[in-house]
C-alpha cells in the first residue's frame, strides 16, 4: 500500500476523533473520547497539532470544506485560549500556539507574543514552570530548554519575527537570549546548559543534554539566534556549547551518538536512542544550525561532518527495527519512526542523497507495516502485563503526526520536494 493512501486512511481516523464544544474543535489524548484535562488546544497532543497536518496535507491537496472548517475552528480555539493562558511552551503552551496559527495562516500570533511578554516574571528572570515544585526544585524554578523553558520562548519569537516584524517579538528574543547567556555553565571543553539551572535543585541534577530538553536544542536556537537577531556572541555560545557536546558523547564508525540521560542508570532503559528528542535525528539540528550561522568548525571538523555522523548514528543504530523489549518500541514523530523520518527527509532536501531518501522510505515502510486497519498505530510499552498502549491521536505521538509524515514522505518518492517550514526545523532546511 503506498504511503499516501494510508495517510488518508490515518488522516481520516483522527478526523473521527475530533469533537467539538462551545469553545471550538478537540481531539482526545487517546482514541478513547475522553476530553483531556489540559493543553486542549496544544500542539503535542492537542488540537492544535492538527494545525500541521493540515500544513502538510495543503502541498499535496485541496482542503475539504471539513478540513476548512476544522482549520478555522482551531485557530479559533487558540485565539480564544490565548488571554488566560500561562503555560508558555513549545509543546502545548502559547509557543506552540504561534506554530499553529503559522501553519494554518491564521492571525493571532502577535496575542500570543503579547501574552508571553506580560507573564515574564522580572524579579527572577524568564518564566517560572508550575510542574517544577519542590523537594526537587526550589520555589520559582524555571526550564532553560527548547521545548518547555527559555529556548522554547527564543524559538518561537524567531519563528515569529520570521513572518513579519513585530516589535514584542525581537524583545522577547533579546531577553531570552540573554537569560539563557546568563545561566551558562563553563566546562573545561565548553560551555553547558541543563534543563533546569543548576540554582533551582535541591538535589544534585541529571542531565538530557539532546535536543528536547537539554544542551543540543539550545545551541540549535542560540546559533540561529545570534544570526536572526543580529548577536555574534549568540553564535560564539552556541559554538562552546557544541564543543562541550561533542566531549560527552562517543564518536566512532557509527557516527556519533549522546547519552540520553547522565549519569545514566540501569532505570532509564538504553543509555543511547536514536529519535528526535533524545537522540541523532534531534541532534543533528544543533549541527545544522551551526551550519547556518556560517561556524567553520567544532573540535576540528565541520558542523556539516557533525551533522552527518549523528544521522549516522541513526542509520547504523538498527532502527526501525524492535531489537530486544524496550528499544524501538514508538512509531510516533516526538519520539520514534516518524520523526526520525522526518530529519532525513529535512537533510535529503539539504544535501540531495538519496540514501537519505532510500532509508526514509524503510521508516515509511516499517509505519506501513504496523498501521492498524483502523487507521492508528499502537505503540509497545513492553514492561506493562498489556504492551500495547492505547492508540494517540494527535501530533506528537499519535496517528495525527505519523500521517502528516506519510503524506510528506509520498510526495517526496513522487519527486516533490518542497516541505513544510516549522519552527524546530526551517534552519534544516536552509543552506
Amino acid at each position: 500500500m503506498r504511503y499516501g493512501e494510508v495517510a488518508e486512511r490515518s488522516w481520516s481516523w483522527v478526523l473521527g476523533q475530533v469533537r467539538w464544544d462551545d469553545d471550538g474543535p478537540w481531539i482526545p489524548e487517546a482514541g478513547d473520547g475522553e476530553k483531556p484535562d489540559e493543553y486542549v488546544a496544544g500542539m503535542h497532543s492537542g488540537v492544535g497539532g492538527l494545525g500541521h497536518v493540515l500544513a502538510e496535507i495543503k502541498l499535496g491537496r485541496p482542503w475539504t470544506p471539513a478540513e476548512q472548517e476544522l482549520a478555522e475552528g482551531i485557530a479559533a480555539r487558540i485565539r480564544g485560549a490565548i488571554p488566560a493562558d500561562t503555560t508558555i511552551t513549545f509543546f502545548d503552551g502559547l509557543v506552540s500556539y504561534i506554530g499553529s496559527l503559522t501553519a494554518l495562516g491564521e492571525p493571532g500570533s502577535a496575542a500570543a507574543l503579547d501574552r508571553l511578554a506580560a507573564l515574564v516574571d522580572d524579579e527572577h528572570g524568564g518564566w517560572a514552570q508550575s510542574f517544577l515544585e519542590p523537594p526537587k526544585y526550589h520555589e520559582n524554578a524555571r526550564c532553560n530548554d527548547a521545548t518547555l523553558g527559555t529556548a522554547s520562548v527564543l524559538m518561537g519569537a524567531l519563528w515569529a519575527l520570521r513572518q513579519s516584524p513585530n516589535v514584542t517579538a525581537r524583545r522577547l528574543g533579546g531577553w531570552s537570549a540573554d537569560w539563557l547567556l546568563a545561566e551558562q555553565e563553563v566546562t573545561p571543553a565548553g560551555l553547558n546548559w541543563l534543563f533546569v539551572p543548576r540554582r533551582f535543585y535541591t538535589v544534585e541534577p541529571t542531565e538530557m543534554p539532546n535536543f528536547s530538553h537539554g544542551l543540543a536544542g539550545i545551541v540549535a536556537v542560540l546559533a540561529v539566534a545570534g544570526v536572526e537577531l543580529d548577536r555574534p556572541e549568540l553564535v560564539d555560545a552556541a559554538r562552546r556549547g557544541a564543543e562541550h557536546l561533542v566531549t560527552i558523547g562517543i564518536t566512532d564508525e557509527k557516527g556519533f551518538r549522546v547519552p540520553r540521560v547522565i549519569p545514566w542508570s540501569e532505570r532509564h532503559g538504553d543509555e543511547y536512542t536514536f529519535n528526535w528528542c533524545h537522540g541523532g535525528a534531534g541532534t543533528a539540528a544543533a549541527f545544522s544550525a551551526l551550519e547556518y550561522a556560517a561556524v567553520p568548525e567544532i573540535a576540528g571538523e565541520t558542523p556539516a561532518i557533525w551533522r552527518r555522523r549523528c544521522l549516522d548514528s541513526v542509520r547504523y543504530s538498527g532502527i526501525p527495527e524492535r531489537l530486544h523489549p524496550g528499544f524501538w518500541d514508538n512509531d510516533g514523530r516526538c519520539c520514534g519512526t516518524a520523526g526520525v523520518g522526518d530529519a532525513f527527509l529535512d537533510t535529503w532536501l539539504r544535501d540531495g542523497d538519496e540514501r537519505d531518501l532510500e532509508f526514509a522510505g524503510r521508516l515509511g515502510d516499517t509505519l506501513v507495516d504496523h498501521a492498524r486497519p483502523e487507521g492508528y498505530w499502537r505503540f509497545v510499552e513492553h514492561r506493562n502485563e498489556d504492551p500495547l498502549l492505547p492508540p494517540g491521536v494527535g501530533w506528537m505521538q499519535g496517528a495525527a503526526g505519523i500521517a502528516a509524515y506519510l503524506f510528506r514522505l509520498q510526495r517526496a518518492v513522487d519527486g516533490d520536494r518542497r516541505a513544510v517550514a516549522r519552527m524546530e526545523n526551517w534552519w534544516t532546511l536552509t543552506r
